[in-house]
């Protein structure tokens, strides 16, 4: 006999832990192994204890490039409207949610995702805020943002 399953927006690990930013290389390493402790609590059906609101964070993969740095998120059933993207200085928020559709019968079976998101990621140079474009196509929100001109050396001459 199949029972209905229990929804559980978000992960345990969480719910529990702050989002995690790291502008060290080895950050990869400590999101990913973020992420794959979230499921493991997750499909061993742990439960939260803790109330109000829960968060989970989409897929997204960060690239730079020499002029911009690239964010792709995976955002798939997310309306565009759904989507806040946000950039202070060195750090980028990519926030929203994802409603669960209504259906009838009963569900039997569910490992989606949804409610409250959010995407965290520390960028280590300048950027251009007001150059930043974000466009949402076939379920990936790709962000562009432009580095910030550095300050090139140059040579200056000594007069009398």
């Amino acid at each position: 006999m199949n029972m209905p399953v229990r929804h559980r927006p978000g992960s345990l690990l969480e719910q529990v832990l702050p989002p995690l930013s790291w502008g060290e290389p080895i950050a990869s390493e400590f999101d990913d192994l973020y992420e794959r402790m979230g499921r493991l609590l997750e499909s061993a059906g742990g439960t939260s204890t803790l109330g109000g609101r829960l968060h989970w964070a989409p897929l997204a993969d960060l690239h730079e490039t020499d002029q911009a740095y690239v964010i792709e998120a995976e955002l798939p059933g997310v309306q565009r409207d759904a989507i806040d993207v946000e950039i202070d200085d060195r750090e980028l928020r990519i926030s929203g949610e994802h409603k669960e559709c209504t259906r009838e019968g009963v569900l039997r079976r569910t490992t989606r995702r949804t409610g409250q998101f959010e995407f965290r990621a520390a960028l280590p140079v300048d950027v251009k805020t007001d150059e930043v474009t974000a466009n949402l196509t076939d379920g990936v929100l790709t962000v562009t943002i432009p580095k910030a001109q550095a300050a090139t050396p140059r040579h200056v001459e000594i007069t009398d």
